[in-house]
């Protein structure tokens, strides 16, 4: 299958004389031996194994591109790369942008703009990440795969507390935030305290800003979105009902709780029920760090459509090789051939629905018991609203976090934590 893609690659290449390596005529930026360079930073390996994959990477098809791949670690990247954006010196004509900074690059000025390529591909690609990579009408990054966010939950605990393992019951215990509330508390009752919903209510985090009608800073002005105060409620309610297991996300305790080695602070074990993850939480936590449990999980939507993490791909609006640039991106982010061949070798969750369409009723996940998880994560995408992504996003939400945390466990009212935040938020932002 790899082999045939990796041909039609190709035979595509030639036949339509695309602005790549596949083309013996001399192009933009190309070297005396006809070759063109691109300079690529990433800070996911990702990229480059995309880049050199011996079956369906971007190097088999594009054999006349000579790349230079950096990789710098992601809490380094940031950094390496706003001076060299700035000056235009050292500069890479392609890179990739994490999730969590990528709205800052593609609101400053800098990025190549990527609107020819977003009208080829647009009706086969799926809405959140192009909402993501886009910025006052103009598309400045794409990326490759979707990361809807889902519960995972156990499945011997559904059967054991709420009577079903099935997903579809279980959607209906959780099936919005309200829901969920009060599961948390049945729950709680009817296990005699030793079953938690989650290990952490922070876990709720994402679900609730993703039920939000409004992003933080609305016309220059901080905006608290109602559902950003319900979580705020929530976080209270969790704390002093002890509705969760006291953990923090990515912590000891947190990993504990999928691995069934939770314990509360008087020694005995602890159940935790569910927890929120998006695609990738799938591949790099649970059956990373909880082997010992792997079959007795499931996953259905959980209270509200959310959306976790990703990479997206960007060129430099000062690149020599902007047609080169932006074919390396068609490549990775919006291929057929590529992102088949991918998907299926490393179960990522694509964004491209041709190749959704074609694969999606294929997959068998056994950590999942055998459930198909691609389907429904295709489908949980398509309710993900990715206009809300702003920014100032990272900086406000840790602020925010800080102030949840105090008010929750009764450090400060209300009152006085958001206060705080706002005063935070007025100080180091000037909103």
């Amino acid at each position: 299958m790899k082999k045939s893609s990796i041909i039609l690659g190709i035979a595509a290449c030639a036949a339509l004389a695309l602005v790549t390596g596949c083309d013996n005529k001399k192009k933009e930026g190309a070297d005396a031996s006809g070759k063109t360079k691109l300079s690529v930073w990433s800070f996911t390996d990702e990229i480059g194994g995309f880049i050199d994959n011996p079956d369906y990477g971007y190097k088999v098809t594009h054999p006349n591109v000579e790349i230079e791949y950096t990789f710098t670690p992601t809490d380094q990247f940031p950094s390496k790369l706003d001076p060299v954006l700035a000056s235009g010196n050292g500069a890479p004509d392609v890179f990739g942008l994490e999730d969590a900074f990528v709205r800052k690059y593609v609101e400053s000025g800098l990025l190549l703009p990527l609107d020819d390529l977003y009208e080829e591909v647009k009706s086969k690609m799926a809405d959140y990440p192009m909402k993501v990579g886009s910025y006052n009408g103009h598309v400045y990054g794409m990326s490759w795969q979707v990361a809807p966010g889902a519960l995972f939950y156990r499945r011997s605990y559904a059967k054991k507390y709420w009577g079903s393992d099935d997903p579809e019951v279980v959607q209906e215990k959780v099936k919005d935030l309200d829901t969920f509330m009060a599961s948390a508390r049945q729950l709680l009752k009817d296990s005699n305290g030793k079953c938690k919903i989650v290990s952490t209510s922070g876990d709720l985090f994402m679900p609730y800003k993703g039920a939000r009608k409004k992003p933080w800073i609305v016309d220059d002005k901080l905006y608290i979105d109602p559902a950003m105060d319900a979580y705020m409620e929530m976080a209270k309610v969790f704390y002093d009902e002890e509705l969760d297991g006291r953990t923090s996300q990515w912590a000891e305790g947190w990993y504990a709780g999928m691995k069934d080695t939770l314990k509360d602070e008087k020694g005995n074990a602890l159940e935790v029920m569910c927890y929120f993850l998006p695609t990738w939480g799938l591949h790099y936590v649970l059956k990373q760090d909880a082997k010992e449990t792997s079959g007795d999980w499931a996953m259905c939507a959980g209270p509200a459509p959310y959306r976790w993490g990703g990479t997206w791909i960007a060129a430099y609006k000062g690149t020599k090789q902007p047609e080169a640039a932006k074919e390396m991106i068609r490549y990775l982010a919006t291929d057929d051939n590529f992102l088949e061949a991918m998907a299926k070798a490393s179960g990522d969750c694509v964004g491209n629905f041709n190749v959704q369409n074609k694969i999606k009723d294929t997959f068998s996940e056994p950590y999942l018991g055998g459930q198909n998880h691609y389907a429904p994560f295709c489908e949980m995408a398509k309710t993900v609203d990715g206009s809300l992504t702003q920014g100032t996003d990272q900086q406000i939400e840790a602020l925010w976090s800080e102030s949840v945390t105090a008010y929750a466990m009764g450090e400060k009212t209300k009152e006085e934590a958001l206060n705080a935040f706002k005063e935070q938020v007025a100080t180091t932002m000037g909103y």
